[in-house]
């Protein structure tokens, strides 16, 4: 898997200790980013899940998992793999994405990992950095367009529910 890096102990990724893996590679490019080293496929270093998984779970004081990029989506069936390790330690999942939710959804059809991410998400932080909309008054997310999506609530309602719902 390409890999930007890892952070332990992060509190701006989700609520809690986190340990957030930024995935390489996102063909977004929104302008502004906050993470523009992540932009270039080629770029990164190459772990295996099981390296990573290895990695966050070295940390008993961990919450939950979050998933950032880059995006993480484009490689979802890995991501997959982590989040379902997580989940197996009692670890909560949260996963940023420039997608939308209904864009996922899309996806979903033609890469059936993006499904099985979503399943394994608690928490989806969807669409794409827009500057303009730039906001520090909105938790977990970079500009006000983004969504905190209840996935679990989403898949069964088959429509966007966000935590502010």
């Amino acid at each position: 898997m390409k890999i930007a890096g890892t952070v332990q102990d992060s509190i701006v990724d989700g609520p809690g200790f986190r340990f957030t893996l930024f995935t390489q590679g996102c063909p977004h490019k929104c302008p502004g980013c906050h993470n523009p080293q992540t932009h270039d496929f080629s770029g990164g270093e190459e772990l295996s899940t099981d390296e990573i998984i290895k990695k966050l779970l070295s940390n008993p004081l961990t919450d939950g998992i979050t998933f950032s990029g880059g995006e993480p989506f484009e490689q979802a069936s890995d991501c997959a793999v982590i989040a379902a390790a997580a989940r197996q330690h009692g670890l909560n999942v949260w996963c940023y994405s420039g997608y939308t939710f209904e864009e996922l959804l899309e996806k979903s059809r033609v890469d059936s990992g993006v499904m099985e991410l979503l399943k394994l998400t608690d928490v989806l932080v969807d669409g794409k950095f827009i500057l303009e909309e730039k906001s520090y008054n909105v938790p977990w997310r970079g500009s006000r367009n983004q969504r905190l999506i209840d996935v679990k609530k989403s898949l069964e309602q088959k429509s966007a529910v966000t935590l502010e719902d």
